[in-house]
């Protein structure tokens, strides 16, 4: 059986999908799922860059280490690459549907598709707000991957 793989995507890749890209790791190593987990961005304004100071807080408040991450941009190959390629809003969505490649042959979906009653809802950008935006993302990216782990566990 083929490894599942996921990349979580949002605007520079310092905020929201680090912090699903760990929450991920965690929950998949929680379960013993051979899963294989990356996160970038739709910009390129951060690559290169560690998380946000206040996202690696609110990862570390949970047990979750992110320091070592660091942003990148999308590339065309990950759409070959990865099995699902999980937005965090409509806008980054609708930016991976315009440079998604023909051959591409990722599922591309919004995290919240995947928890029920929370379809087509994004994921809270922090990144202009204080730490307690940091604390409802949080709670956004672990509801998706608690939803999504099953799926990625089942393929």
């Amino acid at each position: 059986m083929q490894k599942s793989s996921v990349l979580f995507v949002c605007l520079g890749n310092i905020c929201r999908s680090p912090l699903a890209e760990g929450a991920m790791r965690a929950a998949a190593l929680d379960k013993g799922a051979d899963i294989r987990i990356d996160s970038a961005g739709t910009g390129d304004w951060h690559v290169g860059s560690e998380p946000d100071r206040r996202a690696q807080a609110v990862a570390a408040q949970n047990g979750i280490d992110i320091s070592r991450l660091r942003a990148r941009q999308v590339r065309p190959q990950d759409f070959r690459d990865f099995d699902h390629i999980v937005a965090m809003d409509d806008k980054n969505l609708s930016d991976l549907r315009s440079v998604a490649p023909a051959d591409g042959r990722a599922e591309l979906s919004l995290l919240l598709d995947h928890v029920v009653g929370r379809e087509g809802q994004s994921v809270t950008d922090p990144y202009f707000g204080g730490t307690a935006g940091f604390d409802t993302t949080w709670q956004d990216v672990c509801a998706g991957v608690q939803a999504l782990l099953p799926k990625l566990v089942r393929r």
